[in-house]
């Protein structure tokens, strides 16, 4: 088993066809977990899309190190098997140091409560709230949007995690400018199961204009 960097037309496949969202995020860096030769797992971090959110994290000093670990895809047949969190831990190692990771769990959307960020020591930092944004078209992101402004598209409520890149001083460091107080009791409860080739939502709004 091994995880090495891949490159953005490698992931590609993986988040649209296994990833229930069937969208591309923005992609800085990509990492696939292979066992021998077979390409089982991707998992990507790029610039978060919201510019409030690399400000809030730890100030407008530190906005240009705020990362988003933005999908998480294992093929069903390898899931429960901790593969995921060693994609994530491994990952994490290699990418810059002193960056801030944020990544969320779709609570209000798709049931998750993000059970492999608590595995892998993740910081947990509280539920965003539900609102609406611009509408990005159906499943598509708010940064997509039209110009029609009137129409909008639901947010859903999300856990929101936090970890950070680099040695322990680098660690240290960012921990003492972050912004968001730490919740020490993580969020607990069923997480929804979906059908990897029909993905169905909790919510049947998400992602359509109201």
């Amino acid at each position: 088993m091994k995880v090495e960097q891949i490159t953005y037309e490698k992931a590609k496949p993986f988040i649209l066809g296994v990833h229930y969202a069937r969208r591309m995020p923005c992609i800085q860096y990509a990492y696939g977990l292979y066992i021998e030769d077979k390409l089982i797992g991707v998992i990507s971090y790029g610039q978060p899309a919201s510019p409030s959110l690399c400000r809030g994290v730890a100030g407008e000093e530190n906005k240009k190190n705020v990362l988003e670990l933005n999908r998480l895809v294992i093929l069903p047949e390898y899931n429960g098997k901790n593969y995921a969190s060693i994609l994530i831990s491994k990952s994490l190692k290699m990418l810059p140091p002193h960056r801030i990771v944020v990544s969320y769990a779709d609570v209000g959307g798709w049931g998750h409560y993000g059970y492999v960020y608590q595995a892998t020591n993740f910081l947990y930092t509280g539920t965003t709230k539900p609102r609406t944004d611009k509408y990005g078209g159906e499943n598509g992101h708010s940064r997509h949007y039209s110009k029609d402004e009137t129409r909008r598209q639901i947010r859903t409520a999300k856990h929101r995690y936090i970890t950070f890149t680099g040695t322990k001083k680098d660690k240290k460091e960012l921990l003492r400018e972050l912004k968001y107080p730490i919740i020490k009791e993580y969020p607990k409860g069923d997480n929804v199961k979906y059908n990897t080739f029909n993905p169905i939502p909790i919510n049947e709004n998400l992602g359509k204009a109201i």
